[in-house]
């Protein structure tokens, strides 16, 4: 049966987050994540982890400054991209975190290149003894200009490169649909390099139940590759996010019926 982790940076977002996972609990998810927890105290998010038993699959880097999305791969801000990826490690270990998303930001050329994959070098080298993942994401042109990581292909020679094991892709299918399609195709070719799988609709990113690319196609594609992790629902609720789960429901009791 295909397993959902609820994005807590979408869904319950009006919530403090240590309540957004409860519901998300409440709700049937099957873990969490989230983008940027780093302003609640670690021990509160701990707290209702291990109330509800949810894993927290992963977070997010901060951003920097306006327009930057991300530090690693600017030149000349090698030191507060390292600072941030330290601290942000920190804050997985203290909550059992199982990967930290290391945001790439607004950059291009091959100076950009050798400075991502120094921060990255760096990052998995901390993340190693932690038993943390770090995952890289490309980010499509609309929603993110002039964002470093552009593509799949691109991504996985950037990890391929760095030569760690505890590198791996952040495929999300919104952001993949949008710059290059073929979802199916690119899934397997990537298979060996996954570290985690989202979902939402494409083009209005909202629920995975309705747009240009069928996802009951793409849970059987995953289903075929192996693929057990949760998946990560990474939509835009339109109004109060328990009016928005009947595409959970509805996949929950197609399940059942198998």
């Amino acid at each position: 049966m295909t397993r959902f982790s609820a994005n807590l940076g979408f869904l319950w977002a009006d919530l403090p987050l240590p309540q957004a996972i409860r519901a998300a609990h409440r709700a049937g998810f099957d873990a969490v994540e989230c983008h940027w927890p780093h302003e609640v105290p670690p021990e509160q998010v701990a707290a209702a982890l291990a109330e509800t038993g949810l894993p927290m699959l992963g977070l997010n880097t901060r951003r920097g400054r306006p327009g930057e999305n991300g530090l690693a791969a600017l030149p000349g801000r090698e030191a507060e991209a390292r600072d941030e990826i330290g601290r942000t490690l920190d804050y997985a270990a203290a909550i059992g975190c199982g990967a930290v998303h290391v945001m790439a930001g607004s950059a291009e050329g091959q100076a950009a290149e050798r400075v991502f994959l120094a921060n990255l070098d760096h990052a998995c080298r901390l993340a190693r003894p932690l038993g943390i993942t770090i995952l890289i994401e490309p980010l499509n042109r609309h929603d993110a200009p002039g964002y470093f990581l552009a593509g799949s292909d691109q991504a996985a020679r950037i990890i391929e490169a760095a030569g760690h094991d505890n590198l791996r892709l952040m495929f999300d299918c919104y952001h993949m649909q949008i710059m290059e399609g073929d979802i199916s195709r690119r899934l397997r070719a990537h298979l060996g390099i996954l570290g985690h799988v989202q979902i939402a609709s494409v083009p209005d990113r909202g629920t995975p139940d309705h747009g240009e690319l069928d996802y009951r196609h793409v849970y059987a594609v995953l289903d075929d590759l192996g693929w057990t992790r949760p998946l990560g629902a990474e939509y835009r609720p339109e109004g109060p996010t328990e009016a928005t789960l009947g595409w959970l429901q509805a996949q929950r009791s197609a399940a059942r019926r198998q």
